[in-house]
């Protein structure tokens, strides 16, 4: 025989399970009157919430205050469904399986409209916290979140100062952003108001890594690169991509950019290019920033002399030798990479018998202009033999240290697109 008790929770169990099947029918049913559906879930929750509560009237454990929290959250006053809201949070922090049961009884929708302007600020927050603890772990309540308009809601919360609730925010816009990986669409133009805002402001470091979390997660979808590579969003990832703290994060989303087209177009019309990148090859402890940076160089130099050009005149070349022997492994390949390509558009741009001339001027002979002019372009061109053959000599002598086997004879011999691997 079943005891009471054991009655009790049996009968508890089916209706939940009765109650989640009626709510998924009354979501998905088509009907010409939204306002008729809304009555009838309203409907549906209060007699489940009835029929438990008749089962067991005495029952004050954590079911039953999940009963009483749900109903208050939809149908209480202010204050009713600040304590819900509160209740929720608690109670979502332990159980997945509870906080799927929350999205079933339809917690979610009320949330999200919490995290409206027109609530204080403490409001929002608290609805925040209680939306971060149902999203742990479940990529389903994500789904309804984004569903019930939660990113919208968020970007009405661009202009809050509160740090605590800025990190926040920023916090569950990540949670969210997430969602990319599991092929579900993520409106980025809905996003990228609030996180630029929260990158610009005087937000805290960790406010900022989690706004670069987002962007990169969306970066990783080719198809919210359209939005991201503005003019706005480069320069904002340049600047913080110049901050030891916040490098990383910056670099690796522009490393997702710089692979498509108009992300590598955006981010050659940029000014701090590449002049951001080269400094960043002189922290000599910061090795990710380094191996981010000089795979952003590569893709840039590819099959355009013109970023060369602009990368030698802003003094890369002695900064690679740097790098090729004193760098990290990934970081010399790239390096020495970067110094073949450099080597060879030398070799080219100079030609067989384009060195110093040998020509003799005789003391007290008259100064001419143009001779003076020869002799300093002769010199200039010296210098910079001079230059690449000891560059030469060092990428030989850093080839040798870093790679015994010779593996940078095969490194070298191709710069095909197919050839950035690093």
């Amino acid at each position: 025989m079943v005891d009471s008790s054991s009655s009790s929770t049996l009968y508890q169990v089916y209706a939940k399970l009765s109650f989640s099947s009626k709510i998924r029918r009354s979501v998905h049913k088509t009907s010409s009157s939204k306002r008729y559906d809304d009555i009838q879930t309203a409907e549906l929750i209060v007699d489940h919430i009835e029929s438990i509560n008749h089962a067991n009237d005495d029952d004050d454990d954590d079911s039953g205050i999940l009963q009483r929290s749900v109903k208050r959250l939809h149908f209480g006053s202010m204050g009713e469904k600040t304590a819900a809201a509160r209740e929720i949070k608690r109670l979502a922090k332990d159980d997945l399986s509870r906080r799927k049961l929350m999205a079933d009884l339809g917690v979610i929708p009320p949330l999200v409209a919490m995290v409206g302007s027109e609530y204080t600020t403490a409001h929002r927050r608290l609805a925040v916290q209680a939306l971060l603890e149902l999203a742990n772990g479940t990529c389903t309540n994500k789904a309804f979140m984004v569903e019930a308009g939660i990113l919208a809601k968020l970007s009405e919360n661009i202009n809050v100062e509160d740090q605590l609730a800025k990190h926040e925010f920023s916090q569950l816009v990540m949670s969210l952003s997430s969602l990319v990986n599991a092929q579900f669409p993520i409106d980025s133009s809905k996003v990228l108001p609030l996180v630029l805002h929260m990158l610009e402001s005087d937000s805290t470091v960790e406010t900022k890594t989690l706004c670069l979390v987002t962007l990169y997660n969306l970066s990783t979808v080719i198809d919210n690169v359209g939005s991201l590579d503005k003019d706005e969003v480069i320069h904002v990832l340049l600047k913080l991509s110049n901050m030891k703290e916040t490098s990383e994060k910056a670099l690796a989303t522009l490393g997702n950019l710089v692979v498509t087209l108009m992300g590598k177009k955006t981010l050659e019309s940029s000014p701090m290019v590449p002049e951001c990148l080269i400094e960043i090859l002189t922290w000599d402890d910061k090795s990710k920033s380094q191996e981010l940076s000089t795979y952003i160089l590569m893709i840039l130099a590819h099959q355009s002399s013109l970023q060369r050009m602009k990368m030698v005149e802003g003094g890369i070349v002695p900064i690679l030798l740097q790098v090729a022997l004193l760098g990290s492994p990934l970081a010399q390949k790239r390096a020495l990479k970067l110094l073949q390509w450099f080597k060879d558009e030398r070799q080219m741009k100079m030609g067989p018998h384009s060195g110093p001339q040998s020509r003799r001027l005789s003391f007290g002979s008259p100064v001419n202009q143009e001779d003076v002019s020869e002799g300093k372009r002769l010199m200039k061109s010296m210098v910079q033999q001079s230059l690449y053959k000891n560059m030469e000599t060092i990428t030989r002598r850093a080839n040798r240290e870093s790679d015994s086997n010779s593996k940078f004879k095969v490194l070298v011999t191709t710069s095909s697109s197919k050839s950035l691997p690093y």
